[in-house]
């Protein structure tokens, strides 16, 4: 049992984290427009929740092809740089850690979010199904609706998106990032390579699961060669069932999650990243992770963990003091209390989330959520 408390501080390659909380990815569709670039109210969200020991932005897609989602931010043009620069500083100046998510969903999109309004890309030419991206219609205004049938990527054009990822690296790294994360979940780019149910080619890319991890080995490779291997982490999303529900909000559900992604732990530690970071299902009555995979986890991966998914800050203290965890993600709950680590630690109440602006829209429900006593 470990003695650890959630205030323990943790070291991360080189980083020092002043506690175990952690504001994971959230994504919250605020990006000004034209260009997705980061404004100032993303500036002052980012500012609100500074106290957590780490942070991760948002998805933020790497290309234009990588966006599924209206006002979603990106990291590809000067401006949205610029924009970055203006959140990393604001983090930094109140002692914040964090870390720009790396994100391309593939073929979770639809030709009105892709260049010339092309078919979006994926491993192969499999559509996603159960699933809905969210498209501009007008001004702050959107609709739901399917993805479009993807085009499969020819061998040539993977490792040119590889490649995408380090420029990516690069711009996070001028952004003024600590490091990036790899959004290799929720049946995004680099799950669709991973799954044996998105992924059927037969080049160096596909087939055994050595293979299908192949495209992750070499984005990791990519991107740490901008930050250093111990200021990059991965983030994946294993699933033990299958129903509809869970491949709506988790994407892809393998025939044997447990061994696919120890395996992906230990090709990992091969390359001696920071973290990885498990996002659980956090929906309602969702299931926990079996206590076999957090074990085996623990025994196949060396580094840091970071779980996410509904958890409070007791569920937290417990996976914490069984070692099978070392931070935790809060999504509803730090979007709701900018002030989180002190409510926390003194036990003071929390404020509820409003579900009607988690995407899109105004401050209100972004950052005008109380601090305590406020």
């Amino acid at each position: 049992m470990s003695k650890q408390t959630l205030f323990t501080p943790l070291q991360i390659g080189d980083l020092t984290l002043r506690n175990r909380i952690v504001l994971p990815p959230l994504t919250r569709c605020r990006s000004d427009q034209p260009g997705n670039v980061p404004g100032e109210m993303m500036v002052d969200y980012y500012r609100q929740r500074a106290s957590a020991g780490f942070m991760i932005t948002e998805g933020t897609q790497i290309e234009p092809r990588g966006q599924g989602y209206a006002w979603t931010p990106g990291i590809h043009s000067a401006e949205q740089i610029a924009g970055w620069k203006k959140v990393t500083a604001a983090v930094h100046q109140e002692g914040g850690t964090i870390f720009c998510q790396l994100w391309h969903v593939g073929r979770v999109s639809h030709s009105e979010l892709q260049p010339g309004k092309q078919p979006p890309v994926a491993p192969s030419a499999v559509p996603a199904t159960g699933v809905r991206v969210f498209i501009e219609t007008g001004p702050g205004e959107g609709i739901l609706t399917a993805p479009d049938a993807p085009r499969e990527l020819t061998t040539a054009e993977v490792k040119e998106i590889v490649e995408l990822y380090r420029t990516a690296a690069q711009n996070a790294k001028e952004a003024g990032f600590d490091g990036v994360e790899l959004h290799s979940a929720n049946g995004y780019l680099i799950n669709q390579f991973i799954s044996e149910h998105s992924n059927f080619r037969t080049d160096e890319y596909g087939g055994s699961l050595e293979n299908r991890l192949r495209f992750l080995k070499e984005v990791t490779e990519a991107v740490s060669s901008v930050f250093g291997s111990h200021r990059v982490g991965v983030r994946f999303a294993p699933l033990f069932t299958s129903t509809d529900e869970e491949r709506v909000y988790l994407g892809l559900v393998e025939s044997d999650p447990q061994t696919t992604y120890t395996v992906a732990a230990e090709m990992l530690n091969t390359l001696e990243i920071g973290y990885l970071s498990i996002a659980e299902a956090d929906w309602d009555n969702s299931p926990d992770l079996p206590e076999t995979f957090r074990i085996a986890l623990r025994k196949a991966w060396r580094g840091p963990i970071i779980y996410s998914g509904r958890y409070t800050q007791e569920k937290a203290e417990h996976v914490l003091q069984q070692g099978w965890g070392d931070l935790f993600g809060f999504g509803r709950t730090f979007i709701a209390n900018p002030d989180l680590p002190e409510r926390f630690r003194h036990g003071y109440p929390l404020n509820a989330v409003d579900a009607a602006s988690l995407y899109g829209g105004t401050r209100k429900g972004y950052t005008d959520y109380p601090f305590y006593g406020s």
